[in-house]
């Protein structure tokens, strides 16, 4: 009878989550490897030619930042200042397009090569049938951004990473055919925690470190609809594949995706 009556309890969790459910891209790869800020092992992380070497090396999503200027152009950039990135100094926001489009971003490995800070619209003609987009939504409107995606046809290209609870009611009021993806809380330490968790917060996509999740975590989410693609990136993330791997994963987003790949074929797993 217990396990009956356990039984009922996570098909009825399961039906609540799954009503919230808007359909993932389609993908022709069972394991899906995300660009995190785009394939930049050769290009410059966020330009045209990084999300280029992904679409080259077969990737499943590039991720990138998407950030507003001070006259409302929609751009890419993970910081909220060009400093690091460029050779120009201020915050995206206090920066018109036509100072935005003047900055040069460089490349470390030939200084010969620059590359200017492309637009989302850009990204959105780069990727249109040929890669999904992961839109990490640092600062931006919901309605401009979707109308942009719309512009595009790519409302079955697109997830979106929810930085704050703000930007979760905004993009589940006003687009809620949009999968979404929020990370895993750091004080959320089992299933138990974690059902609580996506009941509070319907959605269609778990990130977060994959070192803060349990095999019984990803087993949950699974279960309840949600894919869970979370962060390996690092120098040496290759040392981590098999533990992420061992955990459940069926998706990570890594600095290295023409290598993991590579691994994955090797595993028989793409």
């Amino acid at each position: 009878m217990k396990n009956i009556t356990a039984f009922l309890f996570l098909f009825a969790f399961v039906t609540k989550t799954n009503a919230q459910i808007a359909p993932l891209p389609e993908s022709k790869h069972k394991f899906i490897v995300i660009a995190h800020r785009g394939d930049h092992v050769e290009a410059p992380e966020n330009t045209i030619a990084a999300f280029e070497n992904g679409i080259k090396n077969e990737v499943d999503y590039v991720e990138i930042d998407l950030r507003t200027s001070k006259d409302s152009v929609l751009v890419i950039m993970h910081d909220a200042t060009v400093d690091r990135m460029t050779n120009g100094k201020g915050k995206i926001s206090d920066l018109t397009y036509a100072e935005i489009k003047r900055l040069k971003i460089f490349n470390k490995k030939d200084s010969a090569k620059t590359y200017p800070v492309p637009t989302f619209e850009e990204v959105l003609k780069t990727c249109r049938d040929k890669i999904h987009i992961y839109l990490d939504f640092k600062n931006a409107s919901v309605q401009q951004s979707y109308n942009m995606i719309k512009k595009y046809g790519m409302e079955k290209q697109v997830i979106v990473y929810i930085n704050s609870a703000a930007q979760y009611k905004e993009w589940r009021s006003l687009v809620p055919s949009m999968p979404v993806m929020l990370s895993v809380p750091d004080d959320i330490k089992n299933e138990e925690q974690l059902k609580t968790f996506i009941a509070k917060y319907p959605l269609e996509l778990l990130d977060g470190d994959y070192s803060g999740y349990t095999a019984e975590m990803v087993k949950l989410a699974t279960a309840a609809g949600i894919a869970a693609w979370p962060d390996i990136q690092s120098a040496n993330e290759d040392r981590n594949w098999d533990k992420a791997l061992e955990l459940g994963f069926k998706g990570l987003q890594t600095d290295h995706p023409k290598a993991l790949i590579e691994y994955l074929k090797k595993k028989g797993l793409r």
